[in-house]
């Protein structure tokens, strides 16, 4: 899965592979840097912790990247469901979780294609949807979700142990 981001993304340069694990460590920071740095974590939570640790996450789920000149520009996981990164993937979903794009590399359509690829995955798996949460301050990677077609799923929607609201989005595939 070496593909150029076609996937309505607009830079035919950008890369969409799996990530090697001498780029965990870059993208653990990158991750961090997302969502501790722009202030959707807490730096003193377990979470901040477990996005860090991108080889615990690579021995557990599928990892991506997107590759800009030859850089990370962004990555996601991908969790099947029943693997320890699925926390809200019921069966026949794919869920995808900490998609991060860095600040640098933003509108080169690295969030889009990321989407995309695990929207193709879950097609050629068989997979009848795909499954997110994200937070309402998340607004970039909402625009994201929203072009693709993700619905809110209220009935799934949960809190994190400190009360924040998470939502969850799915992308039904039958359609």
């Amino acid at each position: 899965m070496d593909a150029k981001a076609g996937i309505g993304a607009a830079n035919k340069d950008l890369v969409i592979r799996a990530a090697r694990p001498d780029e965990y460590a870059a993208i653990g920071e990158l991750t961090v840097e997302v969502y501790v740095g722009e202030g959707f974590v807490r730096p003193d939570t377990p979470y901040a912790a477990e996005l860090a640790d991108t080889a615990q996450r690579g021995a557990s789920a599928q990892l991506l990247v997107a590759t800009h000149a030859d850089r990370i520009a962004g990555s996601l996981t991908v969790a099947r469901p029943g693997t320890p990164y699925a926390e809200i993937a019921r069966p026949g979903e794919l869920e995808f979780r900490m998609l991060a794009v860095s600040k640098s590399a933003r509108g080169l359509g690295a969030g889009t294609a990321l989407v995309g690829t695990v929207i193709d995955i879950a097609k050629a798996e068989g997979f009848q949807a795909v499954a997110l949460t994200t937070m309402p301050a998340m607004t970039d990677a909402r625009r994201i979700y929203d072009r693709f077609g993700f619905i809110p799923t209220p009935d799934r929607d949960w809190h994190t142990p400190a009360g924040e609201l998470l939502t969850v989005l799915r992308l039904d595939l039958a359609n």
